[in-house]
């Protein structure tokens, strides 16, 4: 795995364009500040998948055979996992790709589609989860509790150790979310060992489907969680990281800027932010260098890596375009 550092350039433009009742645009520029690519997680996402595929597999036969609901629970939670966790690589590896044609931002926000494609695989899971549960429930059979120490006992080592490969980078909110799962997923196991310890010293079955109901409720919290934040990505919100008043008035602060407006802030994919706004600045003109500073601690600052600033000299109204 490898980091890359950030850099900022800037440019002019020659063309302008108006808004309603707004003054004079002249001296348009346009300021960036690009992200390279973030860290690569590919090696440890083709580890995680491919050692928890097996895993699920194991599990979910040894739960079927040996009349545990509960190990067939934690095997599909794993198995949402592992999809989450190809989705969340194929997504990380399209990010990559250079714009091309229609897709000037190249596809960035594949990431965003990927951690809500997976909110919605956990909540498909959970109504599967809950049906079995149910009908088990109505035709009680005796789990074995020793099989469903040592199978989830070997699922907590496998998904604490998936979960350290992800440790880093939690700014990208898949890489957080594939951290979180296998963490949950370690814990989730470690609920079904003590199952079925107390299956082996209490021989009740009910236990069983009392701890997979638990473990629907883990899934449920960590989805609506995946949901809640994929969704206002979708929905291009402003990162909750970032208070938008306190963008406009650093905005304002610099020499020359007399008014701020048509500020926007929103996620290119889930670890980048793009922002657009609209500076007036009537008595001094925005050099290519006082341009970058602003996108240089915009960056600092905020984190936000793609900045785009508009000048206006603020004295007379634009009158069908600038």
């Amino acid at each position: 795995m490898h980091a890359h550092a950030d850099h900022s350039h800037s440019h002019d433009l020659s063309h302008g364009h108006s808004h309603g009742g707004s003054s004079d645009c002249h001296g348009l520029h346009d300021a960036h500040g690009h992200h390279h690519a973030p860290t690569d997680f590919g090696r440890a996402f083709a580890f995680a998948i491919g050692l928890n595929i097996a895993f699920v597999a194991i599990e979910a036969t040894a739960g079927l055979l040996y009349n545990s609901m509960a190990l067939v629970a934690d095997a599909g939670h794993n198995l949402s996992d592992v999809l989450a966790l190809v989705l969340a690589w194929v997504a990380s590896i399209a990010a990559r790709r250079p714009p091309s044609g229609r897709f000037t931002y190249g596809f960035k926000s594949s990431t965003i589609l990927a951690a809500l494609a997976n909110a919605l695989l956990l909540a498909v899971t959970i109504g599967a989860i809950l049906i079995e549960t149910f009908h088990r429930a109505m035709t009680p059979q005796q789990p074995e509790g020793m099989v469903m120490v040592i199978v989830a006992g070997i699922g907590v080592a496998i998904n604490a150790l998936t979960a350290m490969l992800f440790m880093r980078g939690q700014e990208d909110i898949n890489i957080r979310g594939a951290y979180l799962h296998m963490a949950a997923d370690a814990l989730v196991s470690l609920g079904v060992v003590v199952a079925g310890v107390a299956i082996i010293f209490s021989g009740l079955w009910w236990i069983d489907p009392l701890v997979t109901i638990m473990i629907v409720g883990v899934i449920a919290w960590g989805t609506w969680g995946l949901a809640r934040d994929s969704l206002t990505m979708g929905l291009l919100a402003a990162p909750a990281r970032i208070d938008l008043a306190e963008v406009k008035a650093h905005l304002a602060s610099f020499d020359g800027v007399t008014a701020v407006h048509d500020l926007h802030v929103w996620p290119m994919s889930t670890t980048e932010t793009a922002l657009t706004a609209h500076l007036v600045m009537p008595g001094k003109p925005a050099s290519d260098s006082f341009l970058r500073d602003i996108a240089d601690t915009l960056q600092a600052r905020f984190g936000v890596g793609h900045s785009t600033l508009q000048v206006e000299s603020g004295e007379n109204p634009c009158s069908g375009g600038c």
